[in-house]
Parts: structure tokens; sequence; C-alpha cells
């Protein structure tokens, strides 16, 4: 299987808000599963922000 290309991190995390529906797509598949931090490269804190505020985002229909 190819590994699937991680997203470039550069970004602070006021920008993991919810309304920042650009930022949170890279994070998502085509799917709409969020990708797990094997894959992110993100630090917990940070993925568990992400995930909240991709959750967040879906429940405000931002994103599906």
């Amino acid at each position: 299987r190819t590994p699937r290309p991680k997203p470039k991190i550069d970004f602070t995390i006021d920008a993991l808000d919810y309304r920042n529906t650009t930022l949170l797509r890279q994070f998502v598949t085509d799917n709409g599963r969020i990708l797990p931090r094997k894959y992110t490269g993100l630090p917990a804190h940070y993925q568990r922000r992400l995930n909240s505020s991709i959750k967040r985002a879906r429940q405000m229909l931002l994103m599906k």
C-alpha cells in the first residue's frame, strides 16, 4: 500500500477552530473519517483538539 502523504503542519493551536473548515478538511479522508495521529503527525493534545473541532463542525453542519 502506498503511504498517505502527511499534511503540512503550519498553524497555531488557535487555528484549530471548528469554523476553519479548510484546515480541518486536510485531516479528514474523502469518506469523512478523521485521520489518526500516525498519519497526521500531530502531538496528542493537538490531535484531541482537532478531533473535537471536526466533530463540532459536523454538528454545526459546516462539514460532512
